[in-house]
Formats: structure tokens, sequence, C-alpha cells
């Protein structure tokens, strides 16, 4: 199987500033400059519901994925003292407005749309799943069917690649800067774009012949692997990326601040061995909650965003 590295396109993306012309929604403030928008101080600006509303970023079937949380949203529950209910979406423009709008008090945000999220609707991201020694992260791959005469990027051109939303990283943002940057190529011009909606419609659509190629997350893809959902032998990876940081967890802002704790807490003290969260995630090497900062972990994510000319307008 032959692998291409980002090389040249990401010493460019870590050339640039890392923090520079990334600004909340005029409705969030951030003195202390972490990025993050702050909490109100003002207590009639914050909330307490009784009923915590909590999702995952969006994925072929949300149904596997509430049961998949359903024993860390009775921890969160039993720390918090609120009931915890999941709310399954289909997209991410879904989750970004739920939360705009106050519907969403705590989510897991993919690596494409957490810029968005803090950004436009308050996300206060400050935890990510890693491995057991602390690593952490996924790549970017472009992967074709197993058969596909096709054995590396230049084989795409004039042909059709297959995205998979707008605000997704790995699913569009990270490839469309490789592909213009590393290979000159940019849709429209040198090959056509799809887009499937999903990372898992996208590995099942190569897997199935229906796609010419995709670019995917490959810890989705090895979970379903793992699922069976998909044989390893039905996909052949021609490009992958760097490392990036993987789906970040946290709390809209105007939660109050003991709430914000409490969950914080119930993250990190959530008990892994034996859980439904550990059988599904241990399929793409992760074992815990570790904290995060925006402003860091996701420089070269809005780095990216930079490269694609992406601007953060909030309707």
């Amino acid at each position: 199987m032959k692998t291409l590295l980002a090389a040249s396109v990401f010493a460019v993306l870590f050339a640039a500033p890392a923090y520079a012309d990334f600004n909340l929604d005029s409705r969030y403030s951030d003195e202390d400059g972490d990025l993050v928008a702050d909490i109100p101080t003002n207590e009639d600006e914050l909330v307490d519901p009784d009923t915590l509303i909590f999702t995952y970023t969006p994925v072929e079937d949300p149904a596997v994925y509430e049961d998949v949380w359903q024993g860390f949203m009775e921890h969160m529950s039993e720390v918090t003292g609120k009931e915890v209910e999941f709310f399954p979406v289909q997209s991410n423009a879904a989750q970004l407005e739920a939360m705009r709008a106050g519907r969403l008090h705590v989510a897991g945000f993919n690596t494409g749309s957490n810029p968005i999220a803090v950004a436009c609707a308050g996300f206060r991201p400050f935890a990510m799943m890693a491995a057991e020694d602390g690593s952490y992260g996924y790549e970017m791959e472009i992967i074709v069917p197993a058969d596909s005469e096709a054995q590396e990027i230049e084989d795409l051109r004039g042909g059709e690649i297959t995205f998979t939303q707008e605000t997704s990283n790995s699913g569009f943002k990270a490839p469309s800067a490789i592909l213009k940057g590393e290979f000159g190529m940019e849709a429209g011009e040198d090959f056509e774009a799809g887009f499937s909606g999903s990372h898992d419609t996208s590995v099942l659509g190569v897997a199935n012949g229906d796609y010419e190629a995709a670019s995917i997350a490959n810890s989705v893809m090895k979970r379903m692997i793992e699922r069976e959902v998909i044989s390893a032998d039905q996909v052949r990876t021609i490009y992958q990326s760097q490392t990036f940081p993987t789906t970040g967890y946290g709390t809209v802002y105007n939660l109050t601040p003991e709430l914000q704790d409490n969950i914080r807490e119930a993250f990190f003290s959530f008990p892994w061995e034996g859980s439904a969260l550990e059988e599904e995630f241990k399929k793409s090497g992760e074992a815990q909650f570790i904290e995060i900062s925006f402003k860091k972990d996701w420089a070269v994510i809005r780095q990216i965003d930079d490269a694609n000319e992406v601007s953060y307008t909030c309707s």
C-alpha cells in the first residue's frame, strides 16, 4: 500500500501565525485571550437547566452512539445532579444551531467544526479522547476501492473525489488545502467534488465501489473495520496526512461556573474500564479523556481554515 505524507503544505501552514484572524461573534467576550468565550459575569445571563442535553458529532447511525454514550451520561448525571438526555443530530449545521440557540449544553464537535462552534455558538472545549499513554489524534486519509487503478493522488486528476461536509477537517478542509497546496489540484478544475454527508457514508461508498475516492478520518474507518461494517481489504489508502486533534468535548459558555466545573469533573472521572465507551473507542486506540487547549491544540486547524480562506461568519 503506497502512502504519501503531507510535508510541504504543512511546512507552509506551520510557518503562518498560529493565532491570527480568529474572532468570536459579538455576543461573546474573550477578556483572558484564550480564544474561547468567557463565562458571563452577569448572573442574569447564566443558565442552570434541570436537564442537560448532550450530543456526539454527527455519525451515520446516531442510535448506535446513543447506546455507546449511555453509561457516560449516567455518570454525568450522578456527578452533576442533573438529568442527561442524548440529542441525535444528522449534520454539523444542526449541532451548531442547537448550541447557538440554547438547546444544547454539552457536546463533542468534530475537529473541523470546533473553530466555528467556538466562534459562533459559544462552545468551550476542554477535553478530547486519547490513548493510555496520552497520545491522541487521527489522520486524514484519501482512500480508493481496493481494485481501483489509482495508485497516487495524481491518478485522481480528472475524476471525482467525495468529501463529507464543508465543516469537516479531514472530510473537506484539510484535503482541500493539501490537494491545492501540494498537488495543484482544485475542485471544479482538476477534479469533481461530491459530498456524502458523513465519514461513515464515504467509507461505505468507497468500500462498495460507489465512490472513486474519498477523504476520511481514519479513526472512523478503523472503528468500522473493527465492527465489521467493512473489511480492510475493500479499501486502499493512497494518501495519509499528519496527525490532527480529534473530537473536542465541552460546554456552552453560559452554564453556571459550578455546573461547568461539574461537567468537566464528569469527563475526567469517568471510569472507562468495562464501559461501552471503552468497547467502542478502543477500536481507534482511545482509552481516556485528556485536557486540551483550543488556542494551542487547534492552531493547525485554524491555519488550514486560513489556507482555505475560511471566515467564521455567524448568521
